[in-house]
């Protein structure tokens, strides 16, 4: 991140990772005062990277609900995007959509056998080979989570996209990854996307079932 401060720092990491939340939940989990929250959120309201939503409930005085802006995405690893859209113009201006499309491909497959080794060390359980997926999606600045439901289904949760810019302009970038991440999860698993940055989701979210 781009901040200075490291509170500020933390306050932000909130946000992209949990959501639009008030000042008090975050101030819990960084040890601080809600006051002391609030504070930073002005100033970050200052730089145009938080805003908030004064929400009404049932009883008392309205909540102020804090979020982080599209100003905030600076903040966040975007990995050479420049570069990345340069490239992907000048693959399609070279070889046309079909030689994008096998630049994907090939792209996918070195991920799939890098993945793979990495995962294969996690066992064969499902939940450990989605945590593993999880654990270098995360190095990878996805800011990824993994967590088990009660039914015994599993989300995979990316809070950041590094490489948003890429995959506004190329989305075939978002169905390699919903393809890379069925194939390293093998027949043992169904994988839905059911959260989408690139539809205007704060996160992607991906549903693993295990198949019967």
């Amino acid at each position: 991140m781009l901040m200075n401060n490291a509170t500020s720092d933390r306050i932000l990491y909130q946000l992209k990772t949990k959501g639009p939340q008030t000042a008090g939940p975050i101030a819990a989990k960084l040890g601080v005062t809600p006051m002391a929250v609030r504070q930073h959120f002005y100033r970050l309201k200052q730089q145009g990277l938080v805003d908030y939503v004064d929400e009404r409930r049932a009883v008392g005085r309205p909540a102020r609900v804090w979020q982080l802006t599209a100003t905030s995405a600076s903040c966040f690893p975007d990995s050479h995007a420049e570069l990345t859209l340069e490239l992907i113009g000048a693959v399609r201006a070279a070889f046309g959509e079909s030689g994008l499309e096998r630049l994907l491909h090939e792209r996918t497959k070195r991920q799939k056998d890098s993945y793979a080794l990495r995962m294969k060390k996690a066992g064969a359980g499902l939940l450990r080979r989605a945590q593993a997926l999880a654990e270098i999606r995360r190095e990878q600045g996805y800011m990824a989570e993994c967590a088990q439901r009660r039914d015994g289904s599993i989300l995979l949760m990316e809070n950041h996209c590094p490489i948003c810019a890429a995959a506004s302009s190329c989305h075939g970038l978002c169905r390699e990854e919903l393809s890379l991440f069925r194939s390293l999860l093998g027949g043992q698993a169904r994988v839905e996307r059911f959260d989408h940055i690139l539809a205007g989701a704060r996160r992607c979210a991906y549903m693993i079932t295990q198949q019967r």
